[in-house]
């Protein structure tokens, strides 16, 4: 069942009430009904350290419990309807153990301290159990010990302190302004906000709690030819999910931006196609953000370079470690790409991973040249050789993380970025300095193989460019490359003014699949002669 904006309005309110009564769940001896236990609770600390104990007491050399409180809510809009609002939470614990040199985990949402014992020795069991078959011992990176603080994500309002029907206007608002553009067929709209509350307690002394919030505004846009033998859809991607709160939507200016996303839209309509061939390439951050995450920040995971993981996103052409480290030129001169969880507004910004290690900058590629991987505190002893070899001390780069209370964390990509050039260029200045070729901004979909060696990316908006000035509008353009040839045809990147975060809210890894939250961050890049080929549909 649909409803306008007026019925919502009249009865959204008692829905709201409901849906919190329905969500909320029992904390450990609280009585019907009470709220979730606070990051930080007394209570909650006494029944981790029970965790502990027992993992001690059991022979684990090393533990880790976390408890989190994880919310979510979406808010959902097509054209003038109200397609659906949700608001769900969850809260429990979940205990980590090394034994012998082998992992176990189990995880529990009764906060009772049988309960809590009884899934630690669950997880010692497993430990145990995955010895037998391991064929070397786990070996964990150094890292200090008694890390004790609490982090919150800076925002300004809290999305939950927004009620629902405000939320839901500002949407309809929106959609009504992209429908005034004549063409413009349908319009949805949305908002995604998550609230995570986790503390992490390890048995190094360590004991950490951190709220994390992360926002996602959101329009499509779709066009249809008057003679309804065509259509075209503008995505809002050049608005990137953030690490913020509920000023993140109000300054996305979902409204004032509508009619402008909606135009593009209808323009794509008359654009004329693309003729294939090899062409220089502009793309914009909004695009390149996802062209770093497949091609950079995915191969460069120290898990799939060891083939210990295969899903979603396949294994690594950065392999193997020995013969790609300081040596692989992955990409020309101008190229250098960090990973970090520390820039303001970033999804991956925290203090501390989920084992306690606090996060820094390192180098991925540096001039061109690839130089680490992405580790966990287990990962960096595995390069201990390379790390020696280059005089740096092993460490873990902060990189682990888990889903939620009920998922056992592991190698997870940070922030990774393309640092800007050393002058201050912008899009504009870049637009200007092509001589012939076709610019590209928003990201689209995208084809790439499982060593994440070939690939095809899209876009939202394509240009043609001549003598330094925007001609028009192309459309069906995807742009086809071999990552370490195309990485090495970026002669031009823009400067410090020109930097962007792009985003994913959910990129999943693993199995059972996990989704984590990341940026990229990254300027405008020219690249050299591109093959671009025509993907329009026959009719």
């Amino acid at each position: 069942m649909t409803h306008s904006r007026r019925d919502f309005l009249k009865t959204s309110a008692a829905a709201a009430a409901t849906t919190a009564i329905g969500a909320r769940i029992l904390a450990a001896g609280d009585a019907l009904g009470a709220p979730l236990p606070t990051p930080g609770d007394p209570a909650v600390k006494a029944l981790m350290q029970v965790a502990l104990d027992v993992a001690k007491a059991s022979g684990a050399s090393y533990a880790d419990v976390r408890v989190s409180a994880r919310r979510q809510q979406n808010v959902n809009t097509r054209d003038r309807i109200v397609q659906g609002a949700s608001d769900t939470d969850t809260f429990g614990l979940g205990v980590r153990t090394l034994v012998d040199g082998a992992w176990g985990f189990a995880a529990t949402n009764d906060l009772t301290k049988d309960a809590i014992a009884q899934v630690t020795r669950s997880a010692i069991d497993q430990a145990k159990a995955n010895r037998a078959s391991q064929l070397k011992p786990v070996r964990l990176a150094p890292t200090p010990a008694n890390q004790v603080g609490e982090w919150k994500t800076p925002i300004q309002t809290d999305p939950w302190s927004v009620s629902i029907p405000e939320k839901v206007a500002l949407l309809l608002d929106a959609n009504a302004a992209a429908a005034k553009v004549r063409g413009v067929r349908n319009v949805t709209s949305s908002m995604f906000f998550l609230k995570e509350e986790k503390t992490l307690m390890t048995s190094d002394g360590s004991y950490i709690v951190q709220t994390v919030y992360r926002t996602q505004p959101s329009m499509s846009i779709t066009a249809v030819s008057d003679d309804r033998t065509d259509f075209q859809t503008r995505q809002s991607n050049d608005v990137a999910p953030m690490g913020r709160g509920y000023e993140h939507v109000l300054e996305a200016n979902l409204g004032e931006n509508a009619a402008r996303w909606a135009a593009d839209a209808v323009a794509k309509l008359s654009a004329k196609p693309v003729e294939p061939g090899r062409y220089d390439l502009l793309l914009h951050p909004s695009n390149l953000w996802l062209t770093i995450h497949e091609t950079i920040a995915h191969p460069t995971e120290l898990d799939r370079a060891l083939g210990y993981e295969a899903n979603y996103a396949g294994t690594s052409f950065v392999a193997p470690p020995e013969k790609v480290l300081g040596q692989l030129k992955y990409g020309s001169d101008v190229m250098n790409i960090v990973g970090d969880r520390e820039q303001d507004g970033s999804l991956g910004r925290v203090m501390w991973d989920d084992e306690a290690v606090r996060p820094v900058t390192f180098d991925i590629i540096k001039d061109g040249v690839f130089v680490d991987y992405q580790t966990t505190r287990e990962q960096a002893s595995m390069l201990d050789w390379y790390y020696k070899k280059i005089g740096k001390p092993v460490r873990s780069y902060g990189c682990s993380y888990a889903q939620s209370w009920s998922d056992v964390q592991f190698q997870r990509m940070p922030n990774v970025s393309l640092k800007p050039g050393k002058q201050d260029t912008t899009w504009d200045d870049m637009i200007a300095g092509m001589d012939k070729g076709v610019a590209i901004v928003g990201d689209g979909s995208f084809s790439i193989d499982q060593q994440r060696y070939n690939g095809q990316f899209a876009g939202q908006v394509f240009y043609e460019v001549k003598g330094g000035k925007i001609v028009g509008m192309l459309k069906d353009v995807a742009y086809q490359f071999q990552t370490p040839v195309f990485w090495k045809a970026m002669d031009r990147i823009g400067g410090p003014r020109s930097y962007h975060l792009g985003g994913a809210f959910g990129d999943a890894k693993g199995q059972p699949g996990q989704a984590n939250s990341v940026s990229h961050g990254c300027v405008p890049a020219h690249f050299t002669q591109v093959n671009i080929i025509n993907t329009g549909r026959k009719a």
